[in-house]
């Protein structure tokens, strides 16, 4: 037996559940550290049910840890690796299955702390940028919600890129620290969509900050909408939209198969775990929580605030 964070009654309790088994392909990880996601409150509110073959009563979406044993077919990686990875859930326990496919090493010069941080953040922020908003070199790009998971990994991903970009947040505080990650300017949230034409913007607030950024796009420019925190509802002004030529789409990375999200790690792993390995990319924390008081780490996130990731850890206490 082993201990995870189990949802019981909206509530997180630290329980012994059995050990999960890995599959044909599967690894199963010795979780040394996980990040805490607006997806795993809401899963504990009741409001995101995990996806099929993933724990229903066990959140945690990211995670870096050890390889403890193999699948019979497993064909990549050694036991004793180190490993962090994108899961459907499980992640807020001792142990976790991972598919080979959607696990990447983690680099030397990489905490385990940090790495189980990085997974959800840097390939929701490449899967919106790049692979599905084709940002490329020279394009102006707003990221909103910017001092967050997703928005830290977004404005260095940008920039890395060659895109100049303007980052929005509600903590003017976070200012110089978004400058640093490589943000050419640093808005309040109030006043980014007045600074437009912007070619991309990746909404990762929602509600009505979607038809705002309509407003503030260039003509044939794109809205990703990766976050909902303001409201899952909106109204749009299609002919602005019509008149633009522009174009607004959602994603999300939970819901996907096996193999999608195999194909968004592996263009991660391509483009951008060299640049994790030789220090051009880091994973902020925000703080730090041992697995156990998970309860802590979601009422830290929740409260907000925050610049990068909650991870929670074990063996230790909060930094």
């Amino acid at each position: 037996m082993v201990r995870a964070n189990v949802i019981r009654d909206g509530s997180l309790v630290w329980q012994e559940v059995p050990d999960p088994i890995p599959g044909e392909h599967e690894l199963l990880v010795k979780v040394g550290a996980t990040g805490v996601n607006a997806a795993d409150v809401m899963q504990l509110q009741g409001g995101y049910p995990a996806p099929p073959g993933s724990p229903k009563d066990i959140p945690g979406l990211e995670l870096a840890g050890v390889i403890v044993l193999r699948g019979p077919a497993v064909t990549r990686f050694h036991v004793g690796a180190r490993v962090m990875a994108l899961v459907g859930g499980g992640a807020h326990a001792e142990l976790a299955t991972v598919d080979e496919w959607s696990a990447m090493e983690v680099p030397d010069n990489c905490s385990l702390t940090a790495a189980g941080g990085f997974p959800e953040g840097f390939i929701t922020a490449w899967d919106a940028l790049v692979s599905r908003g084709g940002l490329s070199a020279g394009e102006r790009v707003l990221i909103t919600g910017a001092s967050g998971g997703v928005g830290t990994a977004a404005v260095q991903l940008a920039a890395t890129l060659g895109a100049r970009v303007v980052a929005s947040t509600r903590h003017p505080e976070h200012a110089s620290e978004l400058a640093g990650l490589g943000a050419a300017e640093v808005l309040e949230a109030t006043e980014a969509v007045g600074r437009g034409p912007f070619d991309l913007i990746l909404e990762l607030v929602g509600g009505s900050h979607v038809a705002d950024a309509l407003s503030a796009l260039d003509t044939e420019g794109r809205v990703a909408v990766i976050g909902i925190g303001a409201g899952r509802t909106t109204e749009l002004d299609l002919l602005t939209l019509m008149g633009k030529r522009a174009r607004v789409f959602g994603s999300t990375l939970r819901a996907r198969t096996v193999w999608e999200k195999a194909g968004a790690t592996a263009a991660v792993r391509k483009h951008v775990l060299p640049l994790l390995r030789n220090g051009k990319l880091r994973v902020p924390i925000a703080a730090t929580f041992p697995l156990e008081r998970a309860a802590d780490g979601y009422d830290h996130l929740v409260k907000g605030g925050k610049f990068g990731k909650v991870v929670l850890v074990r063996g230790e206490g909060p930094n």
